[in-house]
């Protein structure tokens, strides 16, 4: 029997902690959180002084009921979870609930934190087990209160006053924000024209290099002061005719420190640019390294917790590092004192090590066949980067030379650098979020020269440019951007990417955010209505509060408190506002979004009257026209671009449906084009004989007996092959769907008739009882007896070549 229950997060982490500690010891886990608030309205009471309620989750209950059962067995308890405010968190609610049930009398209740897991650590750890922080559990207690009241108070109101909407969030909303703000920039950017003057030149020896044009008439040119070809030509024009010196050379050396090691946002980021990863993959993998793998007969963790904002190390950490250092590169990259880091993200709290292999003795290539291919990548970044920011600065010669004629009149000015000695460079290089739109010229080679030295002026190029608009974010440069601004914790930052994506707010395209006009809708509705809770200081700053908590200076109930006095009033501030206010304000803020062209872009072209703006209906916003109900026209939010604008005219056709066609030569009976659930549709209505018959009696059954089912009769119907757009439609196309299906001749084999028409599965040839899909490329209305021969038999033979059982892609029986 075991003394001593210990409880952590994860089987992963129970199996190779269990291995450490013994048989005097049962370890546990919880499966993450084993409960939370309930998903209800009333689940955070303010005027109750803040009470909440509390259930457990879906997948709670078996971990929960084995660990209340192997606590009667133990005379101890150590909460080992993780040491963040989530970890403490977990403990709180696992000590709360076997507590409630009577089940710790008389027993021994520590928390115990360790991280990294390893032997030496978690032994460690127990011999320093501790009591459980409560300043840390009221921080948790105080955000997940915070979330709850902003979530469940101003979604209904986003569901009433914004039909279609999803949900808002604390921090998700600023986000978001984010994204949008960012879109509506690049939006509104308009290029601007410039260019820059590029001469190439040799030395007196004839070595080749290049400068750039800096000064002009005495002047310093800024980046965009030559705006045009013809200025650009006339700055070219001047040089050429000038015998041009090297008049003065400058040389320093420039010292490059080597970057800090890991924190959470920095290895997302890193592991973004460098590998590919998203923010959640990144920290899927980092949690396996730490929980630890097998290496030689031994389950031993290989990284250090991995939710952090500290950039320190360890002191043994750090000597090994050193020595490491000297060992393999030589004493010249080792530098005379150990680095110190300091994070420079507002609000670092610096609680934790930064994130680091527990070993830097344990090289990649050592743990390589231990490792998943994704898993080696990420644990060979975090040892890279740990080791490289303990190595010695980088020394780079750096050299401006610059060329003219004696005078002011033009001056080219050439940039270059070397490494003189390559220090942490030579293990570790850190990449960049988006290249500045011109090339880093700096890090060019420079052939040698000596002042007063000629050169020859081989050419002058003048090269266009245009402005660029901020890049859209990506993971790392929004995680990086929330971190600046103080906005989430490091154990925060995957999630809110991912919830954005969830909700459907944002896409992610090419690795950057679009936001979704759903998203923007959202934003702009809360930025006007909730300006407060969606500004960024004001985020930051509760941050900040919440940090205060976990430290013990800051009552979480008052805090709460003022939170709820300030929100419950711009709650209340919007109770009365309309469906109308809200409905002008989003037209007016996106308007140029949805209609770039201004008011020649929102007139109808189903009426030609009417106006179009922004209408909000049961299913969220769409564009409507100003002469409902007369006027029927809709279309989404699609904001309309070069190849999109058959969707504006598709609409319009169909605005005020049905759009009436003309007359049948033969019949004189109606032809009209119409919109159905499955697509656009024409049809031709019944003659008048049909259509005005009075309904058969109803014969007389008995009682019990179902009433026969009556088949009324209806129009024919046909669906518009696809790629045939609704504005093409004639009345002459409209009689030749009809017409379908249509026969297109006898098989030579066969002899039976193949017919052409359109079904639910789209076009299809039909022979001797078969329905062959007809290729896209082939028009139904047109397709011959060869080509239908020929699709028949490609049919039929990769029917013959299919698998037993397997599916025919192009051939269906069709069903009695």
């Amino acid at each position: 029997m075991s003394t001593n229950l210990v409880i952590v997060e994860s089987p992963a982490k129970a199996k190779t902690i269990n291995k450490y500690l013994g048989k005097d010891y049962e370890v546990l886990a919880s499966f993450g959180h084993v409960r939370d608030l309930v998903n209800k309205d009333g689940s955070v009471l303010p005027d109750e002084d803040f009470a909440m309620k509390w259930q457990l989750g879906e997948r709670s209950d078996k971990p929960v009921k084995d660990i209340k059962k192997a606590i009667k067995e133990a005379n101890a308890l150590y909460l080992a979870t993780d040491p963040d405010r989530e970890g403490e968190a977990i403990s709180w609610h696992v000590k709360e609930i076997l507590d409630d049930a009577g089940l710790l009398k008389g027993k021994t209740v520590r928390r115990v934190t360790f991280n990294e897991i390893t032997k030496t650590a978690v032994k460690q750890a127990f011999e320093h087990a501790r009591d459980l922080d409560q300043p840390l559990i009221e921080a948790y207690l105080a955000r997940r209160a915070l979330d709850y009241l902003v979530g469940f108070n101003l979604s209904p109101i986003l569901w009433r006053k914004l039909p279609g909407s999803r949900s808002a969030g604390r921090v998700q909303s600023v986000a978001l924000r984010l994204i949008c703000e960012r879109e509506d920039e690049i939006e509104k950017f308009r290029a601007q024209e410039y260019w820059s003057i590029e001469a190439r030149l040799h030395t007196q020896e004839g070595a080749p290099f290049t400068a750039r044009l800096t000064h002009l008439a005495g002047n310093k040119l800024d980046k965009l002061d030559i705006g045009s070809q013809e200025q650009a030509q006339a700055a070219v024009d001047r040089i050429r005719n000038k015998a041009l010196r090297i008049q003065k050379i400058e040389k320093k050396q420039a010292r490059r420190n080597p970057y800090p090691p890991f924190i959470t946002s920095s290895l997302q980021m890193e592991a973004s640019r460098k590998l590919g990863f998203s923010a959640a993959n990144t920290m899927r993998l980092a949690q396996r390294l730490y929980e630890g793998v097998e290496i030689g007969g031994e389950t031993v963790g290989l990284i250090t917790y991995m939710r952090t904002d500290g950039t320190t190390l360890s002191g043994e950490a750090v000597a090994e590092a050193r020595s490491l250092i000297s060992r393999e590169f030589g004493d010249k990259y080792l530098p005379d004192a150990p680095r110190l880091y300091k994070s420079k993200a507002k609000n670092a709290q610096e609680a934790h090590e930064a994130i680091r292999p527990t070993s830097l003795n344990r090289t990649p290539e050592s743990v390589r066949k231990a490792l998943d291919a994704d898993q080696f990548r990420l644990y060979e970044l975090i040892w890279k980067r740990t080791l490289a920011s303990q190595m010695e600065n980088a020394v780079l010669d750096q050299m401006v030379v610059d060329i003219s004629d004696g005078t002011d009149d033009a001056i080219l000015r050439a940039n270059g650098s070397a490494i003189a000695f390559d220090g942490f460079l030579k293990l570790y290089i850190e990449d960049r979020d988006d290249d500045p739109e011109d090339g880093d010229e700096d890090n060019r080679r420079l052939p040698p020269m000596e002042e007063g030295q000629h050169t020859k002026l081989m050419d002058v190029v003048p090269n266009q440019h245009f402005t660029q608009p901020p890049p859209r974010y990506s993971e790392a440069s929004l995680v990086k951007r929330l971190e600046e601004l103080g906005i989430g914790r490091p154990s925060t930052y995957a999630s809110i990417l991912q919830v954005l994506r969830d909700r459907n707010y944002v896409i992610l395209d090419k690795k950057r955010f679009i936001p979704e006009d759903r998203g923007r809708v959202v934003t702009t509705f809360l930025t006007k209505f909730f300006t407060r809770y969606v500004d960024y200081d004001f985020t930051a700053n509760m941050e900040e509060e919440l940090d205060a908590i976990a430290s013990g200076h800051v009552m979480w109930k008052e805090a709460l408190r003022q939170f709820w006095m300030d929100f419950k009033e711009a709650l209340a501030a919007t109770k009365d506002l309309t469906i109308t206010q809200v409905i002008d304000h989003l037209d007016a803020e996106l308007g140029d979004h949805f209609f770039p062209g201004g008011d020649a872009a929102r007139k109808c072209q189903a009426c030609g009257t009417g106006r179009l703006g922004l209408k909000l209906g049961k299913f969220g916003a769409f564009i409507g026209c100003s002469n409902y109900p007369e006027c029927k026209f809709t279309k989404p939010l699609v904001v309309p671009d070069k190849e999109g604008e058959g969707e504006t005219s598709d609409a319009a056709a169909l605005a005020n449906e049905p759009k009436i066609l003309g007359s049948d030569p033969g019949t004189g009976r109606t032809v009209s084009l119409r919109r159905g659930p499955y697509g656009p549709y024409v049809q031709i209505d019944l003659p008048p004989e049909t259509a005005s018959a009075a309904p058969a009696e109803k014969p007389k059954r008995k009682k019990g007996e179902k009433a026969p089912k009556v088949e009324k009769p209806k129009p024919k119907r046909q669906g518009l092959p696809r790629g045939m757009k609704m504005e093409d439609v004639t009345l002459e196309a409209a009689l030749k769907l009809l017409s379908l299906p249509r026969d297109v001749g006898k098989h030579p084999e066969t002899g039976e008739m193949i017919q052409a028409g359109i079904g639910r599965f789209g076009p299809y040839l039909k022979h001797a009882g078969k329905f062959t899909s007809l290729p896209k490329d082939d028009d139904v209305l047109h397709v011959g007896m060869n080509r239908a021969v020929e699709v028949l038999a490609l049919a039929a033979e990769k029917a013959k070549n299919a698998p037993p059982g397997g599916k025919r892609r192009f051939t269906k029986k069709k069903s009695a």
